[in-house]
């Protein structure tokens, strides 16, 4: 017997999320757990300076998908995204096993395995995104922003594992009179770096199970590189009219006010005007900037932030804010901003949180208010609401991209992922070369509080 409409739709829409889920669980894993990892590798907190750079190169992975369009135009994404699953969940397996051996290179001891497999794991994530989105192009829209919800959980999980394992978990001892406090008491975490990694490979392992079995719940081949009718995918039961209209004013709001004939049958040229449009022009600059903040500017000046206040401040935020990707997702499934302008106000909110940290980075680590409950509240609250708002922007913005079909999808991933790949290299030189940022050091206070 058939499943009833409703389960199948459920179960479809708890499929794309878990497909979502491991576009960037292993690259976000690396970094969380790099507190456990400096401890037993000779780079130490030098390590944070290669991996941004190894991110950065990671963006190899999108020419290595433009070969494989040009190479085999006849192909889909389902190929590529099983190679991109592959060198996830095998890398993240084989990190749990390598990562502490340590190998000489011109007589100094250096983690080239750890370096080598995170390599690849930024290959494999940064091809995610121009591989998995365009499959998505099959779907209906709302299952676009299920994507978006296993995405955010991609950062949320891994986090909240590290936070099981007790990862950063200090206590400083009290201070004398007329003394300085001596050194901090580190905590031995609850499990290892090895365990960790295997946890995540499993979550890989779950996220790769439930593309194959997408595969298997649809009723036709999504594999077909024709890049058009993606929302014309029934899933479940026959549609009514009703239905019918409704998704189709869904998919609306990408099509100029007066260029597009009401009733008109969808067409690739049609598609192609819509994103070459201003309209869509503007909604992948959207995503280009917004991207360049919270996966590039953003992450590399929140521990500048953050830890000034405290490490209660700098976990909460970490948490919190990865928990706000999912739930502006919750939102955007049931209230979506069909507005340019609308997004372009909520980019400018978003950005004046932005500005806020940045400032309290650049004043670490004496920023305004630090020792303050109110200092605590405000950095928190300002990483929760930028990070929130700025992946609404994502989510909204790929939405109604989605009416252009697999290119405009495609044009979205790359976005996504030039977008990052600048603002990590923005943020390169002020970081690692100039050192324009300050981190405060734990039980020492250096502003005479």
């Amino acid at each position: 017997m058939a499943a009833p409409p409703l389960r199948r739709l459920v179960l479809t829409h708890l499929l794309v999320a878990l497909f979502g889920m491991g576009s960037w669980s292993s690259v976000n894993g690396v970094w969380v757990e790099l507190p456990v990892v400096v401890k037993g590798l000779p780079e130490g907190w030098s390590l944070p300076a290669y991996l941004s750079v190894l991110v950065a190169l990671g963006n190899l992975g999108l020419l290595a998908v433009t070969l494989w369009r040009r190479l085999v135009p006849s192909k889909g994404e389902r190929g590529p995204i099983q190679v991109v699953q592959a060198l996830n969940g095998v890398g993240t397996a084989l990190l749990a096993l390598l990562w502490h051996h340590v190998t000489p290179v011109a007589g100094q001891p250096h983690s080239v395995a750890f370096l080598t497999l995170t390599f690849v794991l930024a290959l494999a994530c940064c091809a995610s995104n121009v591989t998995f989105l365009p499959f998505l192009s099959h779907l209906p829209p709302p299952f676009l922003r299920s994507f978006f919800l296993g995405q955010g959980l991609s950062a949320l999980l891994p986090c909240v594992l590290a936070l099981v394992q007790g990862v950063g978990h200090l206590e400083c001892p009290p201070a004398a009179t007329n003394s300085t406090p001596g050194p901090p008491h580190h905590f031995s975490e609850r499990f290892s770096a090895s365990t960790f990694f295997w946890v995540l490979t499993t979550l890989l392992v779950v996220s790769a199970a439930s593309f194959q079995g997408l595969l298997l719940l649809l009723p036709t081949s999504p594999s077909s590189p024709s890049g058009g009718s993606g929302p014309n995918l029934r899933v479940g039961a026959p549609r009514t009219e009703e239905e019918e209209e409704e998704e189709e004013e869904e998919a609306s709001p990408l099509q100029e006010p007066l260029g597009q004939a009401a009733g008109a049958t969808p067409n690739p040229d049609s598609k192609k005007a819509r994103l070459l449009s201003v309209r869509g022009i503007c909604l992948l600059g959207l995503l280009t900037v917004t991207n360049a903040l919270i996966n590039g500017v953003l992450p590399a000046i929140q521990s500048f932030s953050c830890l000034p206040y405290g490490r209660l401040a700098y976990h909460l935020a970490v948490v919190l804010g990865s928990l706000a990707n999912p739930l502006a997702c919750f939102l955007a499934m049931g209230v979506l901003c069909r507005s340019l302008a609308g997004l372009s106000g909520l980019s400018l909110l978003g950005l004046f949180f932005g500005t806020y940290l940045i400032a309290l980075a650049v004043l670490s680590p004496c920023p305004p208010l630090v020792g303050t409950s109110a200092g605590v509240v405000l950095v928190v609250l300002s990483w929760v609401l930028c990070l929130g708002v700025f992946s609404y922007v994502k989510v909204a913005a790929s939405s109604l991209l989605h009416v252009g079909g697999r290119p405009a999808l495609l044009a979205a991933g790359v976005a996504i992922q030039v977008g990052s790949l600048l603002g990590a290299v923005a943020m390169f030189p002020p970081t690692s070369v100039y050192q324009v940022f300050r981190s405060g050091q734990d039980c020492v206070d250096l502003c005479g509080l």
